[in-house]
């Protein structure tokens, strides 16, 4: 070890990269598997290469190595040279624990704390300030700037990014309540039928899976890529109703106060169509790690306990009176045959209900 310290030094005054090489070149097989961890240490002690950078060198320095000597030993050293590029393909970057998210929901963003405290992954969550329409989000997540993000799935989404396929609100998003004009509301009491429905104009966000799933069943839609204007394209007559999940309705109404608009008291509108956490590709452990969390408080009871507590399900279900509300069942064709919908603990008891007559 001595001797080989002290060439490394004589050679440093002619490059570092020559002393990197020397190493390889001049230390035998057996050092090199037994010393992989020490010389990795010193050679980057002495260069100041990152580790990622380190990887790509060592692999390709020691490839050229043994490539070099293989016809001279391909039959004594074959198994020895599997075993040292075995041990070099290990020299990773260490998984980074701080994970990027977009989320800024109370829910949501506890949820992913509390999943991935149990799955007892180390992980650290940043948020990130910016505001993003869906489609950006998807981008930077395939950029890898986002690591983790919420929202009701697709089919497309799913092939996108990875989602881990437990709903976010048990279904409960794809149970929605409509805001409407004060001044139709005589106009909405009237709808018994989906034929009534359909002569009513709904307002969507283009990125939103929400305008394709309308658009499917027949329903006429008017869109903005600006989830903010659609209040004002409301009040001024451009559609008739703005669909939001039950769990939402009135905290985004309140945040967007109009005493021209309110919540329709009279109809539901339904669709299976679940909301997931979507992970970045670059990063599947951490989808692994989520999964394994929420998964735990599934089976533990905690999610319930903890959707039950932050949701205000029972007076949701008090104040919505799910039950004497006209529902309009929609399909959802672009439904992944992945969704869970077999799982039953997984979803509220909402879409058996048969509503008012």
């Amino acid at each position: 070890m001595a001797i080989h310290l002290t060439v490394a030094m004589r050679v440093i005054a002619t490059g570092m990269t020559s002393v990197i090489r020397y190493v390889f070149t001049r230390t035998t097989t057996l050092i090199i598997t037994k010393r992989a961890a020490c010389w990795s240490l010193f050679i980057m002690a002495l260069t100041g290469l990152s580790t990622a950078a380190f990887t790509v060198f060592a692999a390709d320095t020691a490839s050229s190595h043994f490539a070099a000597n293989s016809n001279s030993n391909s039959n004594s050293n074959s198994g020895s040279s599997d075993a040292i590029k075995s041990d070099v393909s290990h020299i990773q970057a260490p998984i980074s624990k701080t994970i990027v998210t977009t989320i800024q929901q109370t829910w949501q963003l506890n949820l992913l704390k509390e999943a991935l405290r149990r799955s007892d992954s180390g992980y650290q969550v940043q948020q990130m300030s910016t505001q993003m329409n869906q489609k950006r989000k998807v981008e930077e997540a395939l950029a890898g700037t986002v690591d983790v993000f919420w929202s009701m799935t697709s089919k497309e989404l799913e092939e996108t990014v990875l989602p881990v396929r437990i709903p976010l609100f048990k279904g409960l998003l794809g149970n929605r309540l409509l805001i409407i004009r004060k001044a139709d509301e005589t106009r909405f009491a009237k709808v018994k039928t989906m034929a009534d429905f359909r002569q009513l104009k709904a307002g969507q966000n283009r990125y939103w899976p929400d305008a394709t799933i309308l658009e499917a069943n027949g329903l006429p839609v008017v869109t903005s890529y600006q989830y903010t204007n659609l209040y004002p394209m409301l009040e001024g007559g451009r559609f008739d109703y703005l669909a939001l999940g039950a769990q939402e309705i009135g905290e985004e109404l309140a945040s967007h106060p109009d005493p021209a608009l309110k919540v329709d008291s009279h109809i539901l509108l339904q669709y299976r169509s679940p909301a997931y956490f979507f992970v970045s590709p670059k990063r599947p452990e951490l989808a692994a790690a989520i999964l394994a969390g929420l998964e735990s408080m599934v089976s533990g009871g905690s999610f319930d306990e903890m959707f039950n507590r932050e949701l205000k399900i029972e007076q949701l279900y008090r104040e919505a009176k799910f039950e004497q509300r006209v529902i309009i069942r929609l399909d959802t064709p672009d439904l992944s045959p992945l969704t869970p919908i077999e799982r039953k603990e997984l979803w509220l008891d909402l879409f058996s209900m048969q509503g008012a007559k």
